[in-house]
Parts: structure tokens; sequence; C-alpha cells
């Protein structure tokens, strides 16, 4: 069974360092976890036979990660980029879909005579998502693919996002574990690994999931030196965070002035229209009576008292 230890607070597999330094290592252990995880989330065997991580790579954990994410070529020629996001952005759809055409147009079927688009391999982008909901739903997972949005006829592609959204674990994690399928428990292992009252569940989770085992082996051999690494990036990530939300707050409150402020506008000029509208309406009434004879002045006094009255 694995060791798992004390939980510190900033060893949370949720954030980015962590996640990857778990996934990324030349060992055993990282290894099972991996294929492990990838075949409980895409449901089918996963044998891979090479990853490639973003700079910079785990034996180096000092430098600054540009993107944390994992790119998995399978066996099958098959590839996927998985990735853990602690706050996902408001544009996070985007950013998958721009990073899975990247994966997939990556195929270079020029290389050999028998490249062509019809030996072009799926390709997956995969998505943790720890904190907060991207989609207004209940499920915790999601599998997008091109489809016609009248008809639901499915266009066949080769290409898939896979989201889990952690947030939306609530009920799942309240069911037996051996009810809970792969995917679950491991979704329930990221969101719950450093929460005190869910050890138990952690526990037991570990003892029935060999990759899930593994990963928890993994973050037991974590040296003193990557637990001070880790330490040094959370300050730092702590104080991007804060600068990212008092952003964003500041970005909200800007678009919500904004409206108002149109808002305001259009009603005042709505107004001015109706105003400018109606005497301009009531000169073209007296011209056109001035024209045909008649004397205008009681007219003219009828229609000022006219326009004070509810209803005009």
């Amino acid at each position: 069974m694995a060791n798992i230890k004390s939980h510190d607070p900033i060893i949370d597999p949720c954030w980015d360092p962590v996640f990857k330094s778990i996934f990324t290592r030349d060992t055993v252990p990282s290894e099972i976890a991996r294929k492990k995880l990838l075949s409980a989330i895409l449901e089918e065997p996963v044998k891979e036979i090479s990853i490639s991580a973003n700079e910079p790579p785990v034996s180096r954990l000092d430098q600054r990660q540009i993107r944390y994410d994992i790119q998995c070529l399978f066996n099958s020629g098959e590839r996927a980029d998985i990735e853990m996001t602690l706050y996902p952005h408001k544009w996070e759809v985007f950013r998958m879909e721009y990073y899975l055409s990247r994966l997939f147009a990556n195929q270079e079927i020029r290389e050999t005579s028998s490249g062509s688009y019809k030996t072009l391999k799926r390709s997956y982008q995969i998505s943790l998502l720890a904190r907060g909901q991207l989609f207004e739903d209940n499920r915790f997972d999601h599998r997008f693919v091109y489809c016609d949005p009248e008809s639901r006829i499915p266009f066949g592609g080769l290409t898939a996002i896979i989201t889990l959204e952690l947030e939306k674990l609530g009920v799942t994690a309240e069911k037996a574990v051996s009810a809970m399928s792969e995917k679950e428990r491991w979704a329930v292992f990221f969101k719950y690994y450093n929460d005190t009252e869910k050890q138990p569940l952690i526990q037991e989770i570990t003892r029935k999931e060999e990759g899930i085992a593994m990963a928890a082996d993994v973050i037991s051999g974590f040296t003193a030196d990557e637990v001070a690494f880790f330490h040094e990036m959370g300050v730092e990530k702590y104080e991007l965070d804060m600068r990212a939300h008092a952003q964003e707050a500041e970005e909200k409150g800007w678009e919500q002035g904004l409206a108002e402020g149109e808002a305001r506008g259009e009603v005042r000029g709505e107004a001015r229209g109706e105003a400018r509208g109606w005497e301009r309406g009531r000169k073209e009434v007296l011209d056109l009576l001035k024209t045909a004879g008649y004397d205008t002045q009681g007219i003219e006094a009828a229609l000022k008292n006219s326009r004070n009255k509810p209803g005009y």
C-alpha cells in the first residue's frame, strides 16, 4: 500500500508543479500512475511510448515553468495533452481548443510516402480543473467533439476535448469506493488528497487503485529540496494569484460601470429623441394647418398642453 505521509498543504496534486512532478518522472511508479490516469480518463487501455513535458523539465525545478502540461504519444500513434489548471480563466475553453489544434496539426503526414489524411491519428486535450466551474450543469466530466448543433449528427472527427471539473464532485465523493469508476476515483484523489476529513476515503481509494497508489508513492518520495521549492513557488503563486484576482475584479468593475453608463445614456438618448421627434411632428402639423388657412394660435396652445398630460 502507498505510504501517504502527513499532508503538507503545499503538496497538493492539484497544484501545477506538483501535478507535473508526479506524472513526468522517469520512474516505474510515475509511469504506472501516468498510464493508469490516461486510461481512466480515456476509458480505454493506454500503452504510452513517450512523453514530452514542456520546459522546464522535472529535473530542473528551479526554473520558471511556462505551461504545466504533459504531451503524450501512445503506441497507436494517438496523442494527448494533459494538464491541471488550478484556477481556470474565463477564456480557458478557447485556450484548450487552440492547443488541441496545434497538437493535432503537428502530425507530419508528409514525412513518409504512405502518409495521407487517412493516416491521421486521434488527439486529445485533457484538462483537469481544480477550482471554479466552466459549465453550468452538474456533471463533472465532459467530452467535447464536433457535431452539427441542430441535428446533433457527429462529424466523426479525430479530436476531442475532455474536461474534469473537480468542484462538481460533491455527490460522487459520497459514493462507495467500490461503486466509483476509475475516473471518479482519480478525481476524488486529486480533489481531497489534502482534506484531513477525507483521509479514510483517500486511503481506501489508494488501496483499490494501483495507479493512485503509485501517484501517492511519488508524492511520498519528494525530496526536501523539492518540498522547499514548492513552498517558494507557493509564495510567488499567492502573490500572482492575488494580482490576477485584483485585475479581474478591476476589469469586472470597469465592465459593470461601462454597462451602467451605457444604459443610462440609452435612457437619456431615448428621452431626447422622443422630445425632438414630438417637436418636429408638432411643427409639421402646424405648418400644414397654416398652409390650409387655419388660425393656429389656439391649436398650438392645445398641443403644448397635451404634451404634458400622461400618455402623451
